[in-house]
């Protein structure tokens, strides 16, 4: 019967499947390998950013510095794929209440690598690091309940 389907569906035996069926089938991982790959995948984006900085203070290092401060924060974003499964994750950050963090977060990614490479401003690339930081901070805490508005009133009681 599956050869049946397989042909009537114009795939052969030995031929891969679409790109949904491998994203199905990554997402049946147990849940230990799924805590294992995060964990791993949360620690080289930490490592990363932790190198990234020693790099920033090399002599020309602000390349090096901003391509891996920006590796550091995707290895971070992408370690949740691995807890959540990548569609729920990919839904979860287009959330009415995340869209302004996520677009920004994806903005800063794009625009620190930019700065380096085809700009070559450097001062900016920093910049965009830190708006990176921010925005990846933004969107983390959006996932913990009321931390946001926990963060609004601290920064509006400190300011008035």
């Amino acid at each position: 019967m599956d050869k049946l389907r397989s042909m009537i569906g114009g795939r052969e035996d030995g031929e891969e499947s679409g790109l949904t069926a491998q994203v199905l089938d990554a997402s049946t991982l147990s849940y230990s390998t799924r805590v294992k790959w995060f964990v791993i995948c949360f620690a080289a984006g930490i490592l990363c950013s932790i190198m990234a900085t020693a790099l920033l203070f090399l002599p020309n290092g602000t390349k090096l510095f901003a391509v891996f401060y920006t590796l550091g924060n995707l290895a971070a974003l992408s370690s949740t794929c691995f807890l959540m499964g990548p569609l729920k994750q990919l839904k979860r950050m287009f959330e009415p209440t995340r869209l302004i963090a996520t677009l920004v977060m994806l903005l800063c990614f794009i625009l620190t690598l930019c700065s380096v490479f085809w700009w070559n401003k450097k001062p900016l690339a920093i910049i965009f690091c830190i708006l990176q930081f921010l925005a990846m901070t933004w969107y983390s805490i959006s996932y913990i309940p009321f931390a946001r508005d926990a963060v609004m009133k601290v920064f509006t009681s400190c300011l008035s």
